[in-house]
């Protein structure tokens, strides 16, 4: 039972082993994200184009159940504007425009269906899916879609009723063409909360500038009674913890609801897992990707059953988390407990919060997360990866938030074949006074005409067998008619099929009808087994195989 609940249930662990001299540090990180959290959570639901209470019901019992399952002592989980954003793209092509209940049913379903998606791929280990999506492709999504989410924000910041749109070029088009209905009020508010909180982050991600603003705002507003002047104000949130329902659906919504599901379930543990190993990584301990799975699934399956949005690890939050003393889970439990009491006690004091001051501050959160700089450095180091960035990001933006992530990934799939079936080769030659074979592209080396040696940096595979074939003929006519012997290095080729084996028994049946030897250098111990059961080992002979490639040369019979 004891390595049941080690292996299932971190917290297990940590409480058991919990020291007291990490209570405080605990107990003001605890505090500190919460603080963070509760405009952020309300902001969130409203991209969601939900009510904002669903985010503060998203802020308590999956945090509650993450503490209890997830590995990383710091990760701040709960409502993200990525996420955000994807459940107001899929929802809303689904939901009854105007029927707040049933978009509200079926976030709470998409949470539920999230959970049991990212809990299966935990409980099966199937973390490694994630791989699909490159990190170029993450952040030419992240990039676009922190535009659209920041443009969506326009009309609240304006006070226009725009409608909700992933077309940025529409947004800025509607909002000058309805310029002269632009409530002076709410942008004056809008534009202050972003100078504002952009100083304050500034002078320290410690300071609670969104918390700030909402109840300066929340004071003016109720004070000078700027709803009557045209400001939109949150209005009522209902008081008390989230209520205990089991999610209605119709299998019809399973179907419909699964592309968007799937997509949150890989973006939000992507998020998640980012943030979190790196974290780790400066507090020098592990986190373990398939349980962290688990435990957001636990955490979004859970929290279904509250009325929760789905959630996630977010950047910012978790940095604030680390920075202000968090050193287990318990911060984490001390964030839900915070924000549980401002369900229950505080939510009448919210009710003036105007919505502009909430589109501030997603605003600011989420155009932080345009990442120029990876721009600069993959046109610098590597044009094919800024390539798959720059698809993404123009699909994301020209398509929509959906259809970009998943050009981003067939993209990305396509090119990795692509980059499988056509690998990097080199001819190789030998260095000066050693024994040893480099890329005569690469570094001076001695090369006889009558020895061709070529090394393949790939697995031999039916996808590449005739860019085997291709690159050889290539590679002979550059040697002329003397051609006498080829050897292939072999030291990176881990893989062999049927199918390469086949190629490779044409190869050597040409090359004896035209006096040609082949061998072999550095063939791994997996690709030398395929070779003797196959029976090209026999048919190529012992004398056709060789430790290194200065041996397999050595072996070449002296001309004439």
């Amino acid at each position: 039972m004891e390595s049941f609940l080690q292996r299932w249930v971190p917290a297990f662990d940590w409480l058991r082993n919990y020291k007291t001299e990490h209570l405080r540090g605990d107990v003001v990180a605890g505090v500190t994200t919460a603080v963070m959290l509760i405009p952020q959570a309300m902001a969130y639901a409203l991209l969601a184009g939900l009510p904002p209470v669903i985010g503060l019901y998203a802020s308590i019992v999956p945090l509650l159940i993450y503490a209890i399952f997830g590995t990383s002592r710091q990760l701040a989980v709960g409502p993200v504007a990525m996420v955000a954003l994807l459940v107001s793209s899929g929802i809303a092509s689904i939901a009854t425009p105007g029927d707040m209940a049933t978009y509200i049913r079926l976030t709470v379903l998409l949470s539920l269906l999230v959970g049991i998606i990212q809990l299966g791929m935990g409980v099966f280990r199937l973390g490694f899916i994630t791989i699909f999506l490159s990190h170029p492709v993450i952040s030419g999504f992240t990039s676009a879609a922190a535009l659209i989410i920041g443009f969506s924000q326009l009309k609240h910041i304006v006070g226009l009723n725009l409608p909700r749109s992933e077309n940025i070029l529409k947004t800025i088009y509607l909002t000058f063409e309805q310029a002269a209905d632009i409530n002076p009020l709410t942008l004056i508010l809008g534009l202050t909360a972003i100078v504002f909180l952009i100083m304050i982050r500034k002078i320290s991600p410690l300071i609670p500038g969104a918390l700030i603003m909402v109840v300066i705002s929340s004071l003016v507003a109720w004070f000078w009674d700027l709803q009557k002047l045209g400001v939109g104000i949150v209005g009522e949130i209902p008081a008390g913890l989230p209520p205990f329902t089991v999610p209605a659906f119709q299998m019809e919504e399973l179907g419909a609801l699964l592309p968007i599901a799937l997509t949150i379930s890989f973006v939000g543990f992507m998020e998640s897992i980012a943030v979190g190993k790196q974290i780790a990584t400066e507090k020098r301990y592990e986190i373990e990707a398939n349980q962290e799975l688990v435990a957001l699934g636990a955490a979004n399956l859970f929290g279904a059953f509250f009325r929760a949005m789905p959630v996630t690890g977010g950047f910012s939050r978790t940095a604030v988390n680390k920075d202000a003393g968090a050193n287990t889970s318990l911060a984490g439990i001390i964030t839900a407990l915070v924000v549980g009491v401002v369900l229950m006690f505080f939510t009448p004091l919210l009710y003036f919060l105007p919505k502009s001051i909430l589109g501030a501050i997603i605003m600011v959160a989420v155009f932080g997360l345009i990442d120029l700089h990876e721009v600069t450095y993959l046109w610098k180091v590597k044009k094919d990866d800024l390539a798959l960035l720059a698809i993404t990001f123009f699909a994301t933006l020209g398509l929509g938030v959906m259809e970009g992530i998943f050009a981003g990934i067939g993209i990305s799939m396509l090119w990795f074949v692509v980059k499988t079936t056509r690998p990097h080769y080199a001819v190789l030659g030998k260095l000066p006074n050693r024994n040893d074979y480099r890329n005569v592209k690469r570094h001076i080396t001695e090369t006889d005409d009558n020895i061709l040696v070529i090394r393949f940096d790939a697995q031999f595979y039916y996808g590449n067998v005739s860019f085997l074939k291709e690159t050889l003929k290539k590679a002979e006519l550059e040697k002329g008619t003397q051609l006498r012997a080829i050897v292939i290095d072999a030291g990176s080729v881990n893989q062999l099929d049927s199918s390469a084996v086949r190629a490779l028994e044409e190869i050597t049946r040409e090359y004896r009808l035209r006096n040609i030897d082949l061998y072999f250098a550095n063939v791994k111990g997996p690709v030398l087994d395929v070779m003797k059961r196959s029976g090209f080992h026999e048919m190529l002979g012992e004398d056709g195989y060789y430790k290194n490639v200065h041996e397999a040369v050595e072996a070449v019979p002296p001309d004439g």
